[in-house]
């Protein structure tokens, strides 16, 4: 069969109800025959639905998995795909002739079933096949149901693994050299990140040096500003308390001329009255020699009238 064809034969295999395209849950129901997770199945769906509509039409299926040729994960479906469908047959030929077989013929295949382990096993180890798969027995099913129905096809199955083998080893080898180099790119940048990381951590401990000076720059100057105003403000308060000092004495010195004027008024007032009573009484006494004065020069004026006479 070609690639177009083995990709409608496993179109039908997963369209069992012939809706004539197949959805995830179509991809998925295979899941248990096939060696394939859900999420590589989903991976697959979504590299082969072209548009999106979450469907694939013939078209698109046979179309993506011919592309898919060369992809690892495609060829094991592609391989995986035959596999199911020999599964089917081979359950198919079970139900309808186990019941018919002869119990004779075990005793026979016994040997043949020897020789076709030693060549299978064989053909494994020739292939490497026990780098790349971790259960050959859905391959070992397959070769046998080959072998035993249509052995014409049994090279053509083996040149067949032999490519698929080939191209899974050479998918190994570039997977292991990503690697490689992912982890060279992984070194190279943490690397590179520690490097950049010393030259912040310097960078920040100059700047923060730079910093430091500066601040404590500032905080010199600044402590030199307060200086210099508690200096000014200390002259000047002593200049205050002194000048309080000049109040008080000549408040104290108000206060005792005060108390001395208060004396000297009343000794004043004192006097004063004195003066006023001595005023009085010479006041008195004028008026007396007045009156006396008066008599006498009416006595002066008589006798000189009486002189004259």
């Amino acid at each position: 069969l070609t690639v177009l064809g083995k990709a409608h034969e496993f179109f039908r295999i997963c369209d069992l109800e012939g809706k004539g395209f197949i959805t995830r849950q179509d991809m998925q129901r295979l899941h248990p025959e096939l060696p394939l997770s859900l999420e590589e199945l989903e991976k697959v769906f979504v590299t082969l639905d072209a548009d999106g509509n979450g469907s694939l039409t013939p078209k698109e299926f046979t179309t993506g998995f011919s592309e898919f040729g060369k992809h690892v994960s495609c060829i094991e479906l592609y391989s995986y795909s035959i596999l199911s469908t020999s599964i089917k047959k081979h359950f198919s030929l079970t139900q309808s002739e186990g019941e018919t077989a002869c119990p004779l013929k075990c005793e026979d295949t016994v040997s043949d079933d020897e020789d076709e382990e030693f060549q299978f096993s064989n053909l494994m180890d020739r292939l490497g096949a026990k780098k790349v798969l971790d259960d050959e027995s859905d391959v070992k099913q397959l070769w046998l149901q080959l072998r035993k129905d249509e052995p014409h096809l049994l090279s053509n199955f083996e040149e067949f693994l032999v490519r698929i083998f080939s191209q899974l080893q050479e998918a190994d080898n570039e997977k292991n050299e990503l690697e490689c180099a992912l982890k060279k790119k992984i070194a190279a940048y943490d690397e590179e990140i520690q490097h950049l990381y010393e030259e912040m951590e310097q960078q920040i401990k100059k700047e923060k040096e730079q910093f430091l000076l500066k601040d404590t720059e500032r905080f010199q100057s600044y402590s030199q500003e307060l200086e210099c105003k508690l200096l000014s403000k200390e002259q000047e308060l002593e200049q205050l308390v002194q000048k309080q000092k000049r109040l008080e004495q000549q408040c104290t010195e108000l206060l005792s001329g005060k108390e001395e004027t208060k004396v000297e008024n009343t000794k004043l007032k004192l006097t004063n009255q004195e003066l006023l009573r001595d005023l009085e009484r010479t006041s008195h006494e004028l008026s007396l020699a007045q009156e006396q004065l008066q008599v006498l020069q009416e006595e002066a004026s008589r006798l000189h009238e009486e002189k004259e006479m």
